[in-house]
């Protein structure tokens, strides 16, 4: 698509590890153009190269220069400045759920939209919480949100949980068989926790089969990306039931899953072999910036997908899958992987954006 308007930026929560790969995603992007940052009133008023220091989490990739000596504003006392400069801000700050529930309402009540990474959100019902190949007719609960909220153009809309990412996308084309039942076991990288190995040497050879609130977040979100749009509100689905189990693995980036899945009408392993190779959401008609041109990559080799190989397929942002074969207690089982900090999390909520622009949601 031809995009021609230029759209000014904020990133509320900058100096975290989400909003420091919001930065880069967002330093040369063809439509989104930085004007502000925002951190804690610990940050504020210093540069963002002061504010982070030696957290800069990407030691592969600088910070971007253009952004380094941006003045970093308080994210709760500066609202009314940042609104007035900005077209819309992406949030991922870190704070208690019901702090950060009023501070994206606040940004929204002054007219600034919020596309925000964060969880506080999820489940308010006339906020759309999108993966864009998945369920964009979502957008559609924005006009009553903004109803409710008495605003003009400011509303909320969030990314789901970087772990159903990793396999969500690939069950959603399957649903025209019926799918009765799901088991997942993910197995999620330490940046998801915002942490490196060097902050987190705990986890150096180590495994922890919990994550506080992250099972319940991975059974339940997906029903509400597979819900409909009723009355002004977001109806969740009643079904597939869905059971996780969620561990931490030492790995740096990527979410992987292993899927069993269960369907009233059971389809034969070509067929969902072939669906996920010709599935294409909006991203892709649209040709979004960060719009993977292959959303589902499907691997014969027995031993892929990989961390190591994978994570970064189309910048990040595509799906892998592999070892589809059938099971004895499911139909299938087959295993998922994502990177759960671009596609599941800072890239997701650029390519929402992208599609909130598209469709003109911030004009």
């Amino acid at each position: 698509m031809n995009q021609t308007r230029t759209y000014r930026v904020g990133i509320i929560g900058a100096t975290g590890m989400v909003g420091q790969r919001f930065a880069l995603l967002l330093a040369d992007h063809p439509w989104f153009d930085v004007k502000v940052l925002a951190a804690s009133s610990r940050s504020a008023s210093k540069t963002y190269r002061d504010a982070v220091g030696s957290r800069w989490a990407f030691v592969d990739q600088p910070m971007p220069e253009k952004l380094a000596d941006l003045v970093i504003y308080d994210a709760e006392q500066d609202i009314e400045k940042i609104a007035a400069e900005v077209d819309f801000c992406f949030c991922a700050v870190d704070m208690k759920k019901d702090a950060l529930r009023a501070l994206e309402e606040a940004y929204a009540k002054a007219e600034c939209p919020i596309v925000s990474n964060n969880s506080a959100h999820r489940f308010t019902s006339d906020v759309p919480m999108i993966i864009p190949e998945l369920n964009p007719e979502h957008l559609e609960v924005i006009a009553a949100q903004k109803a409710r909220l008495g605003t003009k153009r400011g509303f909320i809309a969030v990314k789901s949980n970087c772990s159903i990412q990793s396999y969500v996308p690939a069950l959603h084309p399957l649903r025209r068989f019926g799918i009765q039942q799901v088991l997942a076991c993910t197995y999620q990288a330490i940046s998801g926790a915002g942490k490196t190995f060097e902050r987190w040497p705990e986890m150096v050879d180590n495994l922890i089969p919990y994550i506080g609130g992250e099972e319940e977040k991975s059974e339940q979100e997906p029903l509400k990306v597979w819900g409909r749009v009723e009355n002004g509100e977001i109806v969740k689905a009643a079904a597939p039931l869905i059971t996780t189990q969620c561990l931490r693995v030492p790995v740096t980036d990527g979410h992987t899953a292993a899927v069993f899945v269960k369907f009233e009408q059971k389809p034969s392993i070509e067929e969902i072999k072939q669906i996920w190779k010709e599935y294409r959401g909006e991203p892709q008609e649209l040709a979004l910036p960060h719009a993977p041109k292959q959303f589902l990559n499907y691997f014969e080799e027995p031993d892929r997908p990989q961390i190591r190989s994978e994570r970064m397929l189309e910048g990040g942002m595509a799906i892998t899958i592999g070892r589809l074969r059938e099971d004895t207690l499911f139909d299938y089982k087959f295993v998922c992987m994502s990177h759960n900090t671009l596609r599941g999390a800072a890239g997701g909520a650029v390519e929402l954006a992208e599609l909130l622009a598209a469709k003109g949601y911030f004009d």
